[in-house]
């Protein structure tokens, strides 16, 4: 699987972003999907998790503000991001299976 990040950004804080993640190949549909963050100076760190069934887990820090999603028809996977704060400036990448995306620079500033 090859995937390919974007939708990052400069937002303000409170804003939000989309993210989204596009799959090639035909595993995407039989595989879950995950987000992952890393900001400077931190470890790499799960953000959010779809299973091949819908089902989600998020990390403690973004519950109720962001939402993981998947469209199988068009091999896409998405990260709505809402009531962004400081904190969530990070590096965002997709996972799935082994594979992951390029990753996509998000910036919350004032």
């Amino acid at each position: 699987v090859q995937l390919q990040a974007s939708g990052g950004g400069l937002v303000q804080p409170g804003g939000s972003l989309r993210l989204s993640c596009a799959a090639s190949g035909s595993l995407f549909r039989y595989s879950s999907m995950s987000w992952f963050r890393q900001a400077p100076g931190k470890e790499r760190e799960l953000v959010a998790t779809i299973g091949t069934g819908g089902s989600t887990n998020y990390a403690d820090s973004v519950t109720g503000r962001f939402t993981i999603s998947r469209d199988n028809s068009k091999n896409m996977g998405y990260l709505q991001m809402n009531s962004l704060k400081l904190e969530d400036t990070a590096v965002y990448y997709c996972r799935v299976l082994n594979s992951w995306g390029q990753g996509t620079q998000v910036t919350v500033s004032s």
